[in-house]
């Protein structure tokens, strides 16, 4: 059978071809780097299923072009599926799965890397350092040891930062409408105001839904400790980055580490540097001294890859064998 995959780097190649020969599975993948989208559709033409990731839009004008081209499977190489309409897949009988953990310390440590870079301002010093200036003022940071962190969403990743940041000599708070039994002997759940008001970081964990969208707003930044720090590393979603941008002019907000962005799908995966970014919300973000961005490379580890690209085809086989798919994605 054919493969499409949209929104693929070199990486994706490197790891996917690695576990096709470790399988020896036959299937022929097409990739392409395109985003998928109603446009790019017809790129799958002659293909059973399609493999997308986080920017690619599986919107019900998208859905009903693939499956005019007859595609029936939706394979997810992620764990978020909020780009994808789910209810007109199931109208269409089409199989949807992801990738529902790789790795979920890879996102943590990615998470606590930043935390560490802006806390003990390394990227600074290291430039710095380069230049010969050994001077320290301006890179003043604090002991995480015995400060207050706030997990928001304690699924695997949010208990996998958990740990980390107990291991550091945190007070760890926590906030799920799901708690997990699992986060009791890392840290305390309490109601989000609480751990808003409480905590010295904020780090987001949380799926992108009508629920979390803009979870972090002008009413919720008001609510957190002056000068506290916030980490997202899970969807750019999360943050009204206008009210993020009030707050860090304001000093309500100390510092801002996201490797994710609202409008991410038009910059991020893609070499831009000899281009105009016209995206003024962005062009603001990065003028703050307090605020690091990175590309979306949380899940980057060479462990985080291969698990994709296994779990992919698992979901694959469950779809040309008719078996049953634990990682199937729910008909809404």
């Amino acid at each position: 059978m054919k493969l499409a995959m949209f929104s693929s780097q070199p990486y994706d190649r490197r790891f996917f071809e690695e576990a096709r020969v470790a399988r020896s599975d036959a299937v022929e993948i097409h990739y392409h780097e395109t985003t998928l989208n109603a446009e790019t559709a017809v790129l799958a033409q002659g293909c059973a299923a399609v493999c997308v990731f986080v920017n690619d839009v599986l919107d019900a004008a998208t859905l009903e072009v693939l499956d005019g081209l007859g595609v029936k499977a939706l394979l997810l190489r992620c764990a978020g599926f909020n780009n994808v309409d789910l209810a007109t897949a199931a109208r269409y009988g089409m199989f949807a799965a992801r990738v529902p953990a790789y790795s979920p310390e890879a996102v943590a440590e990615h998470a606590l890397a930043m935390i560490q870079t802006l806390n003990r301002h390394t990227h600074r010093a290291w430039a710095r350092v380069r230049e010969g200036n050994f001077a320290l003022e301006g890179l003043l940071g604090m002991t995480l040891h015995g400060k207050t962190v706030g997990i928001v969403g304690t699924g695997k990743i949010g208990l996998a930062t958990a740990r980390i940041l107990k291991g550091f000599g945190c007070r760890v708070l926590g906030h799920d409408p799901y708690p997990s039994p699992a986060f009791a002997p890392l840290g305390t759940q309490v109601p989000l105001a609480q751990l808003l008001a409480e905590s010295d970081i904020v780090s987001l964990h949380c799926p992108l839904t009508d629920e979390t969208r803009h979870m972090i707003n002008a009413a919720t930044l008001a609510a957190m400790k002056p000068g506290a720090m916030l980490v997202n590393t899970s969807r750019g979603g999360l943050i009204d980055t206008v009210a993020v941008i009030a707050a860090l002019k304001s000093r309500q907000l100390g510092a801002l580490a996201i490797d994710v962005y609202e409008q991410e799908s038009a910059l991020f995966f893609h070499d831009h540097s000899g281009d105009i970014i016209d995206d003024d919300l962005f062009g603001r973000l990065v003028t703050f001294p307090n605020v690091l961005i990175t590309g979306h490379q949380g899940f980057f580890t060479i462990e985080a890859l291969r698990e994709i690209a296994s779990i992919t085809f698992d979901n694959l086989d469950c779809f040309r064998r008719g078996g049953v798919c634990a990682n199937l994605l729910p008909a809404l």
